[in-house]
């Protein structure tokens, strides 16, 4: 099945073992190895990537410059995330739905989750609100909108529909961990003369909802992957349609394993040289992290949600663009609160005004889009405009 099963060892009978034998079986370990190589890290277009990460880390020793690092690291990541999303879907192949599931919510951001435990060590508070923010709004306006927009276009005469208890149970969701993020904001504008709301109030406040949150995030999972999981299956046509692992389920892991690695590194050189980066090209931190960072991290998941509305399998397309803004929302943010509290690093939930605002209206617009479980590419083109607005606001900003 894959570069997992047992070596043909028909050479070793013939010659009788010694050292025709020896360098039979090592031949056919190289030779299995470099398939795999070939299969997990060049098997993808986005392989033209691949030089990019060598040379971020040869821009970062010989001091190139913060821009040239960060541009790299950029580069080397939008490759990394789309085989991890490939290595997962492999390992998906022998666990089962149920596991693979788990294992998919797992890793399906660990580009996210790495930058923002990254920043976090690095007490660079505004580049995790930044990065998280923005990876839920690409996801709800930018990969959702773009998919409802080719596909509407490639689909006029087809009626997209979709399953609504998907989005209604991941919208829901949202809704919660936008009012949890919505309350330490509101709470400093509660009777500011007064100042019945201190910073260790609000810190209070974010705590305990990112307790609530990281609740229902469970919820939400047992949820998916165990007593309502026929509404998160794949339809009855794409189940005939099965594809069979082109991987060993141990040597996924591993390259899964070896990526995350060079994920961490490659993050770790745009957590330091971002702020630098964003004053040699003239923008906002908040657009390079808002923005920029959710576009290139994300790339390929964005490529792979258009490819599916495009194939009227709008079902997949939610279940990547949603399932990955859930995730970030209810998992990954109240993460970072949860994990700035044991380290005593002052994390909380207030985004900002503007921030949150957007992020509310990003949920209220999908909320909006997906209520009648139909599309069609005016949907899609509200979305992507809304999203190229708040990117404009964030590239006229200062901060």
């Amino acid at each position: 099945m894959g570069s997992d099963e047992p070596l043909v060892f028909r050479d070793l009978e013939i010659n009788g073992g010694g050292a025709t034998a020896t360098a039979t079986v090592r031949f056919g370990l190289v030779r299995d190895l470099w398939g795999n190589l070939l299969k997990a890290v060049f098997g993808t277009k986005l392989a033209v990537l691949f030089p990019a990460i060598p040379l971020a880390v040869a821009a970062d020793f010989y001091n190139f410059g913060s821009a040239w690092t960060l541009g790299l690291s950029l580069l080397g990541l939008a490759h990394l995330a789309e085989r991890v999303s490939f290595l997962t879907e492999q390992i998906a192949f022998f666990t089962g739905p149920t596991v693979g599931g788990l294992v998919n919510a797992t890793c399906g951001n660990v580009t996210e989750l790495i930058l923002a435990m990254l920043a976090l060590h690095q007490n660079k508070i505004h580049i995790l609100k930044f990065s998280l923010l923005g990876s839920i709004l690409s996801n709800l306006l930018l990969v959702l909108g773009t998919s409802l927009l080719f596909g509407g276009l490639s689909n006029l005469n087809k009626q997209q529909t979709f399953n609504p208890k998907v989005a209604n149970v991941s919208s829901l969701v949202l809704l919660l961990g936008l009012l949890c993020q919505m309350l330490p904001l509101i709470s400093r504008f509660a009777s500011p003369s007064a100042k019945l709301w201190t910073d260790m109030s609000v810190l209070e406040l974010s705590r305990t909802c990112s307790i609530i949150m990281l609740i229902a995030y469970l919820a939400y999972v047992f949820f998916q992957l165990k007593t309502h999981n026929q509404f998160f299956g794949l339809p009855e046509e794409e189940e005939d349609d099965e594809e069979m692992a082109i991987i060993g389920v141990w040597s996924s892991f591993g390259w899964l394993v070896g990526m995350t690695i060079v994920i961490a590194v490659l993050s770790q050189y745009v957590v330091a040289t971002i702020e630098e980066a964003s004053q040699s090209w003239g923008v906002s931190v908040s657009f390079m992290s808002i923005i920029v960072l959710p576009i290139m991290g994300n790339a390929a998941e964005h490529a792979g949600s258009v490819i599916f509305a495009v194939k009227n399998k709008l079902d997949i397309t939610l279940g990547i663009a949603l399932g990955s803004a859930a995730q970030i929302s209810v998992f990954v943010v109240p993460l970072s609160v949860a994990v700035g509290w044991c380290s005593s690093i002052k994390m909380d939930l207030d985004f900002g005004l503007i921030e949150t605002a957007s992020l509310a209206f990003a949920i209220v617009l999908t909320l909006f889009t997906l209520q009648d479980g139909n599309s069609h590419y005016i949907k899609g083109m509200v979305l992507l405009f809304s999203y190229v607005a708040i990117s404009f606001c964030f590239f006229c900003s200062n901060y």
